[in-house]
């Protein structure tokens, strides 16, 4: 197995793990106060993770006025598209829920075409026409569980997903176009998510808290954020790695939803997992003939 092999893999099984957390914590809870500690404390492990000086160098504090205002985009970017995942998650089954949240490659590889000008190769139409198919599988088994596609959490997932490909879309700008420092540019996106988040949190507490789940603390939001943090840490290290290739990285790192899937539903005790999972083997065959055929 090649080095990037095992921290790839261990970023895609913490992920998993990371999503049926994610489903214990807003299942039944109130969301935005969830999301808002679980990104606090994701934040916190991060700077401790990191090293709190090393966060203090000339070229984080020297930003200028314009990459702040881009990540301030970006943060606020995230910061809806999570608000979106979270809530349709509360509604949603886990193992429908993730499925969806894995037709990503398909929504990025659109805004390319759309913004950038790519041309999608033979192949790559096929794997689109999979993903849109298993959308729509996933709509009728939706009915049987009160979730078809005019459901509040299928719009808000599907919302949330649509959002974080624009998210990805938007770092090839400011990576790519830009040439932000990957470091400043993750040190300013996570306290600002977090300020924004806390504003989001608090206005929502002052005007819209009526008819609002009441709040239940779980240890389940704190293990969320750390989680996160910790796939996202395998993932960059497997990037940093001679000899990889982001295609298949970026492959396996979508086999969470796999972990997501068995784990969740089985924890949960969903039903109809025997079609959801022909569903869902479909989506990912699409998204690996997204993936590789370029």
């Amino acid at each position: 197995m090649a080095d990037w092999g095992l921290p790839i893999l261990g970023s895609a099984l913490v992920l998993g793990i990371y999503d049926v957390f994610k489903k214990h914590a807003v299942r039944e809870n109130s969301v935005m106060p969830v999301l808002f500690l679980a990104t606090l404390s994701g934040t916190l492990f991060f700077l401790l993770l990191t090293g709190v000086k090393s966060f203090f160098a000339p070229l984080i504090l020297n930003c200028s006025k314009e990459v702040l205002f881009l990540v301030f985009l970006k943060s606020f970017l995230v910061s809806a598209s999570w608000a979106f995942v979270y809530y349709g998650l509360r509604e949603l089954p886990v193992s429908i829920a993730a499925p969806l949240r894995a037709t990503a490659p398909l929504w990025s590889v659109i805004g390319a075409i759309i913004l950038f000008g790519e041309i999608p190769y033979g192949l790559q139409y096929l794997g689109m026409f999979l993903i849109l198919s298993g959308c729509i599988l996933f709509t009728l088994i939706g009915k049987k569980e009160n979730s078809s596609w005019r459901s509040k959490g299928f719009l808000f997932t599907m919302t949330g997903t649509l959002l974080g490909a624009a998210s990805a879309l938007y770092d090839k700008f400011l990576l790519g176009s830009k040439h932000i420092d990957p470091v400043s540019l993750q040190f300013h996106f996570s306290w600002m998510l977090v300020v924004i988040l806390g504003i989001a949190l608090l206005c929502r507490t002052l005007f819209f808290a009526k008819g609002e789940k009441h709040f239940q603390w779980r240890w389940s939001i704190v293990v969320t954020g750390i989680l996160l943090i910790a796939a996202d840490a395998l993932y960059f290290y497997a990037l940093s790695l001679p000899d990889t290739r982001i295609s298949i990285l970026s492959l396996l790192r979508r086999s969470s939803v796999v972990v997501a899937f068995a784990i969740g539903g089985g924890f949960f005790r969903e039903k109809f997992m025997l079609p959801k999972a022909a569903v869902l083997a479909l989506i990912l065959i699409g998204v690996a003939i997204l993936t590789l055929c370029k």
